[in-house]
């Protein structure tokens, strides 16, 4: 089957502006608070802490940043082990590392695609003095923060959340980046609202988010000359950034409901589909919809074998797999990406540990995370695109298990 290929491309998900943005960037310009300081980094703060329900808000030129400084406020250091969700992107493990510690990767479930509890308790059975836990919120689905927080109060470990993809999603009626003891939001260009940049570390420990705010502004000491005693970053986010977030916040929940319509009409129309759509209980999470997935079931996966760095793959009548329909969505001029490919499989942390539900991973048995990765991908879902677009979106992907 044979479709014109869209005019204008279909991206994965871009920014959408509103045009009070605008207005409190030109506020910055105009006052000449154009740095790490003025109206709009208070007035984002004040609206992150209204809508989230924490008590302190640290604006950061990003999720990574922030991550980084909840990581080090954990109390982590050299050769401390820290269990990391295994499926995200590797900023997660990124700001593990810059601390000198050491990621244990745990496995994925099926049920979120987040990080499994059972896994989890595993892994302490392994590495009983572990100080922390780095826990993500895939595509923007809530892990399970019931099982995942007894845990880690029943270990004695820090719970960090890496809500950068889940802003406005809810577990059992509570926003996420409020479970951890330190929580990490993102405003990059493609999340449900953006800055084009920039990221927030959420706390309601007030002694935490302040010594954040110093090692945010490279440590400078309350001293009429630059005095520095501990080491510090250039991690502020900048009052321009803050105004384009401030102005994108009013719109939050609607850019999540229009998320959540895209992720629907792509479960209708691919209802009679050996797929399955990424996943949540819808009794106790209302996710944010950031992307839209889908998992192709084992019975309808054509040949697909990856390098590290290439893909082949071999056409069959009525199957399919994640690279054939990502090619066949280029070439119509739309933009999807496969899942993110677990940290155990990457080359830079391939020598780390990584634990499944049935322990200490040994390259045979579970591997959830892996199987999402060979199976899975994200689909254009761009909240600009329209239903006309997507409904060929669907038939270009139907197409694919013809």
């Amino acid at each position: 089957m044979s479709f014109a290929a869209f005019e204008k491309k279909i991206w994965l998900a871009t920014p959408t502006m509103h045009g009070d943005e605008i207005k409190y960037m030109k506020e910055a310009y105009d006052s000449n608070w154009m740095s790490t300081e003025g109206a709009n980094l208070g007035e984002l703060e004040r609206l992150v802490c209204e809508k989230t329900g924490c008590g302190y808000a640290v604006p950061l030129s990003s999720g990574t940043a922030a991550l980084h400084l909840a990581v080090k406020l954990a109390g982590v250091g050299q050769g401390d082990t820290v269990f990391c969700s295994d499926m995200t992107f590797g900023a997660t493990v990124n700001a593990i590392l810059y601390e000198k510690a050491v990621p244990v990767f745990i496995d994925s479930e099926y049920e979120t695609w987040n990080m499994d509890p059972a896994a989890l308790e595993k892994a302490f059975e392994l590495y009983p003095d572990t100080k922390a836990i780095l826990a993500v919120n895939l595509y923007g689905t809530p892990a399970k923060y019931d099982e995942i927080c007894a845990i880690a109060e029943k270990h004695g470990a820090v719970l960090i959340e890496d809500a950068a993809e889940s802003f406005g999603a809810l577990y059992k009626g509570r926003q996420t980046g409020t479970f951890g003891t330190y929580n990490v939001i993102s405003f990059n260009g493609n999340k449900i609202i953006t800055g084009s940049s920039g990221g927030m570390l959420l706390t309601d420990d007030g002694e935490a988010a302040d010594r954040a705010r110093k090692w945010s502004t490279q440590s400078r000491e309350p001293a009429a000359w630059y005095q520095h005693e501990e080491i510090g970053y250039n991690y502020r986010m900048s009052n321009v950034v803050a105004g384009i977030v401030r102005g994108q916040m009013p719109h939050l929940d609607e850019h999540i409901a229009l998320k959540k319509a895209i992720f629907q009409r792509y479960q209708n129309g691919f209802a009679d589909l050996p797929v399955a759509m990424n996943p949540w209980d819808p009794e106790t999470m209302e996710p944010n919809c950031w992307l839209s997935c889908i998992l192709i079931d084992e019975s309808a996966m054509c040949r697909q074998d990856r390098s590290d760095t290439e893909t082949t793959y071999v056409s069959e009548p009525g199957k399919t797999c994640p690279d054939e329909i990502l090619e066949t969505l280029e070439k119509y001029n739309a933009q999807g990406r496969p899942t993110w490919k677990p940290m155990h499989m990457q080359p830079l942390y391939g020598s780390q540990a990584f634990v499944t539900k049935d322990g200490l991973y040994a390259g045979t048995g579970t591997d959830v995370g892996s199987d999402l990765f060979r199976r899975g991908l994200c689909l254009p879902s761009d909240i600009k695109m329209s239903a006309e677009e997507q409904d060929r979106i669907i038939e270009i992907v139907r197409s694919c298990f013809a």
